[in-house]
């Protein structure tokens, strides 16, 4: 039996634990419902022995690779990173080979380390998936619309994250983009999850009324290339889309949703 370790059992982790069980992994984490505790040394230790594959979905700031780095020399190793790293493109698009100037220096010097150490490292845009995504908020009543023309996003389905980390056993070390095919503004995102509830799109909002993270997250635009994945992972985001992704989970809930059309989106392609 293959033995998978993931640090960082939270929204994503759990999800590529729970993959991986289904085929017929044995599996162990830290963080969220593990009885094993990131700070418990001497049985992440021995879960560690046990393993071949690890997986680190924590921030920087838990100073994994100070404390258990050494353990790590023999294994195969993913590191879930973010598209943040490229920092703020002006809407162009950026890929692998893009330098790396992000606001969050300690993500990028994270980065970095886990590729020296042979890594593969995933950078993601924002993710969304079950129980978290535009319809959440629209229903909530927390989502809006900013006014900010030529403003775009890239943004990615947690199951689609799972299948790239999957296809990377088997792939060369190194950087990979795991983005849908279609960036975006954001406002384009509300407004079909709007469509899917049957209720109106929120109201628009000033930008100065945000919150500092809010602001800042609206502070840097980007197009996020996913080419070398493709061709390197062999993978193919099962979402190829926001539409295709919205749809989906509004179908879960509402099953009359998978046979409706779906309506035409205003999204730029690549």
């Amino acid at each position: 039996m293959a033995h998978a370790f993931i640090f960082g059992l939270g929204y994503t982790g759990k999800r590529v634990a729970d993959r991986l069980r289904a085929l017929g992994w044995d599996v162990a984490g830290t963080g969220g419902d593990s009885p094993l505790r990131f700070d418990d040394t001497p049985a992440v230790t021995g879960a560690l022995a046990r393993a071949t594959h690890i997986v680190c979905t924590i921030p920087p700031e838990s100073g994994l690779l100070d404390h258990y780095g050494a353990l790590l020399h023999d294994k195969w190793l993913g590191y879930l990173s973010s598209t943040g790293v490229y920092g703020d493109a002006g809407g162009g698009w950026v890929d692998e080979s893009t330098p790396l100037n992000g606001r969050r220096g300690g993500r990028i010097d994270e980065d970095a380390a886990w590729l020296a150490r042979g890594a593969r490292v995933f950078r993601l845009p924002g993710i969304y998936g079950p129980g978290r995504s535009a319809l959440e908020r629209v229903a909530s009543g927390t989502g809006h619309r900013i006014e900010l023309p030529g403003q775009v996003f890239s943004r990615v389905h947690v199951d689609d994250i799972v299948a790239g980390v999957i296809a990377g056993f088997e792939a060369p070390q190194g950087a990979y983009n795991l983005s849908d095919d279609r960036p975006c503004d954001q406002n384009a995102v509300m407004e079909e999850a709007a469509r899917l509830l049957g209720v109106d799109p929120p109201p628009f909002v000033a930008l100065e009324t945000l919150s500092p993270q809010a602001r800042a997250f609206y502070a840097e635009n980007r197009r996020v290339a996913n080419g070398k994945a493709k061709r390197v992972l062999g993978w193919t985001p099962a979402y190829p889309d926001f539409v295709a992704g919205l749809r989906a989970l509004s179908a879960i809930s509402n099953p009359a949703i998978a046979t409706t059309p779906p309506a035409a989106a205003s999204v730029v392609q690549r």
